[in-house]
């Protein structure tokens, strides 16, 4: 029996170097996706701390605009001739506010006709200077200004350069409506809001009665 022997013969049109070629394409290969992967987590990761930054802030504008603000706790006007020439608006902040700034705070009226958009311009009568009769020396300012009347401010935040209000602070927005309407006379919707610089407005809205007759009536 003869035995044959066996070559291994090597496979036809295979050069030397293929196998090297091919392991270097795959290390090209893998290091290509190592770096798109780490591209990939790199915008990832970036973009996830941009949203939670996002979501951070939102988070605290948002409860500021629904835990603070002004509220308006009643309007009184007074009478001259038949027709309002006076409103007293009284004012304080909401549970939690944060110090409230005055001097940044717009207050809008309108009469159905007429839209009027005041501010505040150094005109503020203190509680030791109302004498009781905030009509008769309280400050109401003008067309374009309303005034402050401080009912209650324990801590003295709300001065004339600063009118600044904080919890427990009371205080009342005084407009001249004869300055701004010539007047309010009766059966006239009026309606506005208290703008505070952060937070929820004061909103003020009320029409006034079919005879006016008393000094001092009581509209919201």
């Amino acid at each position: 029996m003869n035995r044959k022997k066996l070559r291994f013969m090597k496979p036809k049109n295979r050069k030397l170097g293929d196998s090297a070629a091919i392991g270097i394409g795959t290390m090209i290969i893998f290091i290509a996706i190592v770096l798109v992967a780490a591209i990939a987590a790199s915008v990832l990761i970036d973009t996830s701390a941009r949203l939670e930054m996002q979501a951070l802030t939102t988070a605290a504008e948002t409860k500021n605009d629904v835990a603070s603000g002004l509220t308006v706790q009643s309007v009184s006007g007074y009478n001259e001739s038949g027709s309002i020439s006076l409103l007293a608006i009284e004012i304080n902040s909401k549970a939690g506010s944060p110090p409230i700034d005055l001097s940044e705070t717009i207050l809008e009226i309108s009469d159905g006709s007429e839209k009027h958009v005041l501010r505040y311009a150094s005109q503020l009568t203190s509680s030791t200077s109302l004498n009781g009769d905030i009509f008769t020396y309280g400050s109401f300012g003008n067309e374009t200004y309303f005034g402050i009347n401080v009912l209650q401010d324990a801590d003295d935040s709300c001065s004339v350069t600063i009118p600044v209000i904080n919890y427990g602070d009371h205080v009342m927005l005084g407009v001249n409506t004869t300055a701004i309407f010539s007047g309010v006379p009766s059966r006239t919707d009026i309606s506005g809001l208290v703008i505070c610089e952060e937070g929820s407005p004061g909103i003020i809205g009320f029409r006034t009665p079919s005879t006016i007759t008393d000094a001092v009536l009581e509209l919201q």
